[in-house]
C-alpha cells in the first residue's frame, strides 16, 4: 500500500515552482508555497494567476475551479511553516550551494518521515541528499516546463534512496496525471542529457556562421517536426540556465560536446539571457514576451532573392525511387513540365505510375481536384536517354546514395545539358562538391536536399559549395519557394543542418541504452512527453533504418573527427545482425 500525501510544500515560486504548485492544487492537495521575501511571493502569485487565467480562457478551468485551486495554496517566507508537510519539493535556482542550504534547513524543520524532493534538472541528487540526516528520503522529481501541460516527470533515485520512497512518489505522480520515469543519478538525467547536447551543437553551428538563426530553427521545425527550433528553445529556457546545465554535464561526463559553446558565455555576460530579459538569440517586444521583433540580424522582408535568378520552366528528375517520384509530383503539381529519366522504359513507366498513385490518393482525400491531377500527370514525360534532358532548365539527381553512381550521372549531364542549366543533387550526406567536380561547370551545381515524403515535407536544404555561383543559389531558393517549400541555406559539409544536429542526438540515445542507464521505452517517452518531440529516438531510428543511420553517423565522424560522433558499438552490432528497423521487422524493437 503506497503512502498518501495530503499537504505538499513547494520551495521557490519561479516559473517551475509556480507550475508545480498549480498542478498539486488542481488535484485537490493543500500546498504551502515558500519564497524568500514578499516580492517573491507577489511574483509567484502572479505566475499562478496568469496561468490559471489562461486555463480559464481556454475552457480548461471554470471560474469556481480557478478560485478553489488558488484557495488551496498558502504563502509564506518561512521554511518552518513546512513542518507538517508530507512531501516538500524544492524548485529554487539551479545552484548547488543554494539547494544545499535549503535542504539542510528542511531537514531541521520537517518531520522525519517527510520526503524531500529536488526539481533539479542537472545537479547531483546524491550531493543534495547528503546535506541532510535523511539521504534515504531524498529524491529528484524533475518536472518539465510548462508543468501544468507537460506530463513527464523524471524520478531520480540516488544510490541510497529508499525503495519505498521511489514507490510512493511514483504512485503519487500517477495520481497527479503525470508520466513518471525512474532513473539513476547522472548529470542531465534522460531528457536534458540528450536535449542539451543537441542545443549546444546548434549554438556552435550558429557561432561558426554556418547557418542563420532563422534557417537553423526552420530546419529542425520543418525537417523533424520539432515544436521549436534549437535557438528559440534556448531563448525560452534561458541561456544562463542552459549554460549551468551544460557546465554540470561537462564536469561529470568530460564529453567535449557538453562543454558550453563560448558564445553562450559571451551572451550571458552581455545580459542576453533569452525571453526573460527580452533579448537572446532573438529580440522580443518585452521581457518574458514570446513575440519576436525584427533586429539587425532579421532577414529582409523580401523572403526570396530575385537578383540574378534564372528562368526555370522545364525540370528533369533522374531516379525512380520514392524520393525521385515525390520530387516529380511536387514540380508537376506546381505547373512545371517534368522529364522523369530512368534506366529502362519499363522503370520509367512504373515510376510515372507511382506518381499517379500518389496523386490519386490526394484526390481520394480531397486534397487535390481531379482536373489538377490530370493536368499534373500530363506534364510528366518518361525518358531513358540522358539526351532527353537537354532542354531542361533544372535537373535534379535522385539516384542511390553512392558517390561513384552520382558522379557518373553528373558526367553524363555535363555532356547533354544546355549552358546555364542548373544541376542539383538530393544527397543527404555526400559532398556536393564531389558531384560538381565531375562536371566542367561546378558553378552550376547545387545541393537540393528534399525530405521524405517530398510531397508532404516542406523543408529543402539548399547546399552551396565553394564553387556554386551566387545566382545558382538564388535560383534554387526561389524555385523552392515557388513550389511551396521552405528553403534553408547551408554550406557543403557532412549532414548539412538537419542530419548534423539529429544524428549525434540519436547516437547519444543509443549510448544511454548501451550503458543500461534507461530502457528504450523510457528514453522514447522522455523525449516525446518531456520535450514534445513527434517521435522518440529509437522509434525514429527504426523508421529511418539502422543501416542508413549508421552510414550517416560514419560520414559525420569521418568529416568532423569528433570522438562523440563515433557510432556506438551497439548500433554497429544490430546492423551486422540484420536488425535494420521496420523494413526488416526487427530493429531496436520487434515488429509484426
Amino acid at each position: 500500500m503506497t503512502r498518501e500525501f495530503s499537504t505538499v510544500g513547494v520551495v521557490g515560486l519561479g516559473t517551475m515552482g509556480a507550475g508545480i504548485a498549480e498542478v498539486l492544487a488542481r488535484t485537490g492537495l493543500d500546498v504551502v508555497a515558500v519564497e524568500i521575501d514578499e516580492d517573491g511571493i507577489t511574483r509567484g502569485r502572479g505566475h499562478l494567476v496568469h496561468s490559471t487565467e489562461r486555463a480559464l480562457q481556454g475552457g480548461k478551468l471554470d471560474a469556481a475551479g480557478k478560485d478553489e485551486l488558488l484557495g488551496r495554496i498558502s504563502y509564506t517566507t518561512s521554511l518552518a511553516d513546512l513542518a507538517d508537510c508530507d512531501l516538500v519539493i524544492e524548485a529554487v535556482p539551479e545552484r548547488i550551494e543554494l539547494k544545499a542550504e535549503v535542504f539542510a534547513e528542511l531537514d531541521r524543520v520537517c518531520r522525519q518521515d517527510t520526503i524531500l524532493a529536488s526539481n533539479t534538472s542537472s545537479l547531483s541528487v546524491t550531493e543534495i541528499s547528503v546535506q541532510t540526516g535523511r539521504p534515504g528520503k531524498v529524491v529528484g522529481l524533475h518536472f518539465f516546463n510548462p508543468t501544468p501541460v507537460l506530463k513527464l516527470v523524471e524520478v531520480v533515485r540516488s544510490v541510497v534512496t529508499e525503495p519505498d520512497v521511489v514507490t510512493d512518489v511514483v504512485a503519487f505522480l500517477e495520481r497527479l496525471g503525470k508520466v513518471p520515469v525512474v532513473i539513476g543519478d547522472r548529470a542531465g538525467f534522460i531528457a536534458n542529457a540528450l536535449l542539451f547536447g543537441y542545443l549546444n551543437h546548434a549554438v556552435r553551428m550558429y557561432e561558426s556562421r554556418y547557418a542563420t538563426r532563422e534557417d537553423l530553427d526552420a530546419a529542425m521545425r520543418y525537417g523533424c517536426g520539432y515544436p521549436m527550433g534549437p535557438l528559440q528553445l534556448l531563448d525560452l529556457i534561458g541561456l544562463d540556465t542552459a549554460y549551468e546545465i551544460l557546465d554540470t554535464m561537462y564536469h561529470q561526463s568530460r564529453n567535449r560536446l557538453h562543454a558550453p559553446a563560448p558564445l553562450l558565455k559571451q551572451m550571458i555576460t552581455a545580459g542576453l539571457l533569452g525571453r526573460k530579459t527580452g533579448r537572446g538569440f532573438y529580440r522580443y517586444d518585452a521581457p518574458d514576451s514570446p513575440t519576436v521583433v525584427p533586429d539587425g540580424h532579421t532577414p529582409s522582408t523580401d523572403e526570396l532573392p530575385t537578383a540574378g535568378v534564372r528562368e526555370v520552366q522545364r525540370v528533369g528528375v533522374i531516379g525512380t525511387g520514392t524520393m525521385a517520384t515525390g520530387i516529380v509530383e511536387v514540380f508537376a503539381k506546381s505547373g512545371h513540365d517534368v522529364v522523369l529519366r530512368a534506366r529502362t522504359e519499363d522503370k520509367a513507366i512504373a515510376a510515372v505510375a507511382k506518381v499517379r498513385k500518389s496523386l490519386d490518393r490526394a484526390v481520394a482525400k480531397g486534397r487535390l481536384a481531379e482536373a489538377d491531377r490530370d493536368a499534373a500527370l500530363a506534364r510528366v514525360s518518361p525518358a531513358v536517354e540522358f539526351e532527353e534532358l537537354a532542354d531542361c532548365d533544372l535537373v535534379i539527381e535522385a539516384v542511390a546514395e553512392d558517390l561513384a553512381v552520382k558522379k557518373t550521372v553528373f558526367e553524363a549531364l555535363d555532356e547533354v545539358c544546355k549552358p546555364g542549366a542548373i544541376l542539383a543533387t538530393t544527397t543527404s550526406s555526400l559532398p556536393v562538391i564531389e558531384c560538381a567536380s565531375a562536371t566542367s561547370r561546378p558553378g552550376d551545381v547545387v545541393g537540393l536536399h528534399f525530405f521524405n515524403p517530398a510531397p508532404v515535407m516542406k523543408l529543402v536544404e539548399v547546399v552551396s559549395t565553394i564553387a556554386t555561383a551566387p545566382e545558382v543559389t538564388a535560383t534554387a531558393l526561389a524555385i523552392c519557394g515557388r513550389v511551396g517549400k521552405k528553403p534553408v541555406r547551408c554550406g557543403d559539409r557532412a549532414g548539412f543542418i538537419v542530419n548534423a544536429l539529429l544524428f549525434p542526438y540519436l547516437n547519444d540515445a543509443v549510448k544511454m541504452l548501451e550503458a543500461h542507464y534507461a530502457e528504450a521505452d523510457d528514453i522514447d517517452n522522455a523525449m516525446k512527453v518531456g520535450c514534445g518531440l513527434p517521435m522518440g529516438p529509437f522509434e525514429l531510428l527504426d523508421v529511418v533504418g539502422l543501416d542508413v543511420s549508421l552510414a550517416i553517423e560514419r560520414t559525420l565522424y569521418l568529416e568532423f573527427r569528433e570522438a562523440g560522433f563515433a557510432p556506438t558499438p551497439l548500433l554497429e552490432h544490430l546492423v551486422t545482425a540484420g536488425r535494420l528497423g521496420r523494413k526488416t521487422g526487427k530493429g531496436f524493437r520487434d515488429y509484426t
